[in-house]
């Protein structure tokens, strides 16, 4: 075989999980994966400079905002600080002072304003800042900002920013040039009306362990332009402007843990370039990787997006929960009617309108890589997972209830371990427009019924369905022409809400899995040595996963034997995916 270098070779997912690393590896049918743009890593030197523990300041500021007369300022020994009401600005660029501010008191007329070339913290000490004209905390200095949360903090902006000098950026309530590292055990809330709610033009890294909760009716919740990482602590952000993300990042979201819970609520609308732009949770432009910690995502605004990226997402650790009730934007004439299933799509066509937006769950322009996070998703009216690249699921937990497919690849599909669940209840379960592997793992697909599939794979386009490995239990049938080197079955008789058991030749019990209030067409199993289905088992002991619908390592009891006849495929041969159009549905 022809040799090529892969950022992440997808084809051997198994051997090399999700590290992001180049690795050799030779090509798989012809098939390759696309480089993903590289990012600089966060790397031990970085790690050390984002802690405030490990820098040493130079001076103690202290500034002590009033309700009824000026802020009060000590400590400032070179006279940095100048004071105009409660309207405070610093300016540290004549020395090489690292200085940390210590604000406290209270003021809804002013605003903090710095100009340094050097790292500083601020302490937000129970302080309270409202500026109706601008920003409450407006950091022009490119170098760390350490931003220390004690007591309760709150930061609000105005309206409209009218004191913005001309060539200075005012982003949000609390904006900064540099980067923003939360550290501390208090709770900032951040209110902004006029623009962003926190906005680092470097990046913003919340560290353990303060509480922050942001809400913002104009903009963004929280963006860093070079990243947005939580690393520990508990963030909320809420989001009701049309377009707008509760995360935004030109380049990386990660999340190294910490709890972390977004609600978005605002619609579509054109951007300035005059796209058609939804909401969404999460957007990351370059990379989104989800490494541990909790987050929870809710997205109500029509055409809105769960967590949406422009790249790759890396879903390793940590648990992930998405939510999109929105419904799609805009319409989407003259697409192809793409999708297969027996007597399926035939052509992808062309959209003559340019205003739909669909309301998904978890969407990319690249690949998704799923290898040991638990990720569910609920989308009411379009897709639940789609990749515009490849899938690979090798560990973890992924299930997906959708309208539209569950869970949908536009290229090529693979399954090497993990649970997967994938419910449609207008499409399919699994979708791919290339080849679908499932080589290990447990699989749980449910499709919509005739024309539409369990498990899909585009045999118009020259594509198969594989099917070498894993416990699969299919309502709804899998793609004609797969090649199953090991043995699927459709059974005899199915029933809904019923306990169906797996058994292999040793007796033991594979998985257990409850079919839902309804059960359309077809139901295929396959499993390593399996031997025999019971339905209507009772369950003791074992997981539970999907909401009750699998348990895995229990056993089962009573029920009746089901009759097993080799399944040699269904009758679907259109193209996987084309779901409701091209473009941006």
């Amino acid at each position: 075989m022809k040799k090529s270098v892969y950022y992440l070779p997808l084809l051997m997912w198994a051997f090399v999980g999700c590290d992001p690393i180049g690795v050799e590896m030779p090509e798989y049918q012809g098939v390759a994966v696309a480089e993903p743009e590289a990012l600089p890593a966060l790397d031990g030197t970085r790690e050390t400079e984002d802690e405030i523990a490990n820098t040493s300041f130079d001076r103690t500021i202290r500034i002590v905002f009033s309700p009824s007369g000026d802020a009060v300022v000590t400590g400032d020994a070179h006279g940095i600080v100048t004071i105009s009401g409660n309207g405070v600005t610093v300016n540290n660029t004549a020395t090489t002072e690292k200085v940390r501010y210590e604000l406290s008191g209270t003021t809804s007329d002013g605003f903090l304003k710095i100009y340094s070339n050097n790292k500083q913290a601020l302490v937000l000490d129970g302080v309270s800042i409202t500026n109706p004209r601008g920003a409450a905390i407006n950091n022009q200095g490119k170098k760390r900002c350490f931003v220390v949360v004690q007591g309760s903090s709150s930061l609000a902006d105005g309206a409209a920013y009218t004191l913005t000098p001309s060539g200075e950026d005012e982003k949000a309530a609390f904006f900064s040039e540099g980067q923003l590292l939360f550290s501390g055990s208090g709770t900032l809330t951040v209110t902004a009306t006029g623009k962003a709610g926190i906005t680092s033009d470097d990046y913003v890294r919340f560290l353990a362990s303060p509480t922050v909760k942001v809400t913002s009716s104009a903009g963004h919740g929280i963006r860093g332009k070079d990243a947005v990482i939580v690393s520990d602590g508990t963030v909320e952000a809420t989001v009701s402007a049309a377009m707008k993300k509760a995360f935004s990042s030109d380049s990386l979201v990660r999340f190294e843990g910490g709890v972390t819970t977004l609600k978005v609520s605002g619609g579509t609308a054109q951007d300035d370039e005059g796209e058609w732009s939804g909401s969404a949770g999460i957007k990351a432009d370059k990379r989104f990787e989800m490494l541990s910690g909790v987050l929870s995502v809710v997205n109500s605004g029509q055409g809105g997006k769960g967590i949406s990226g422009d790249a790759d997402g890396y879903f390793k650790g940590g648990s992930v929960t998405v939510t999109v009730t929105g419904s799609n934007y805009g319409s989407s004439s003259g697409g192809g009617f793409g999708h297969g299933g027996p007597g399926g799509g035939f052509g992808w066509g062309s959209s003559l309108t340019d205003n739909s937006v669909s309301a998904k769950g978890i969407k990319f322009d690249g690949s998704l890589y799923f290898c040991g996070a638990d990720v569910a998703v609920r989308c009411s009216n379009h897709e639940g997972i789609e990749a515009k690249g490849a899938i690979g699921i090798s560990d973890g937990s992924v299930y997906s209830y959708a309208k539209d497919d569950a869970i949908n690849s536009a290229g090529h599909f693979v399954i090497s371990g993990g649970r997967v669940f994938a419910q449609s209840t207008g499409n399919d379960g699994l979708d791919a427009n290339g080849n679908l592997y499932i080589q290990g793992g447990t699989v749980y697909a449910i499709g919509s019924g005739s024309p539409e599939l369990a498990v899909d794979a585009n045999t118009e386009g020259g594509y198969r369905l594989y099917v070498s490995g894993g416990t699969l239990f299919a309502i709804g049938g899998l793609e004609s022409g797969a090649s199953l080197s090991q043995t699927c079955y459709s059974l005899s008789s199915h029933l809904s809400n019923t306990n169906y058991a797996l058994y292999d030749s040793k007796g033991s019990v594979l998985a257990v899995f409850k079919t839902p209030a309804s059960v359309p067409s077809s139901l295929v199993v396959s499993g390593p040595d399996l031997q025999s289905v019971r339905s209507g088992v009772s369950v003791s002991g074992g997981s539970p996963f999907f909401d009750g619908l699998c348990t895995l390592g229990g056993s089962a009891a009573g029920g009746d034997e089901v009759g097993m006849t080799g399944y040699t495929g269904g009758g679907g041969f259109g193209p996987g995916g084309g779901g409701f159009g091209p473009g941006r549905w």
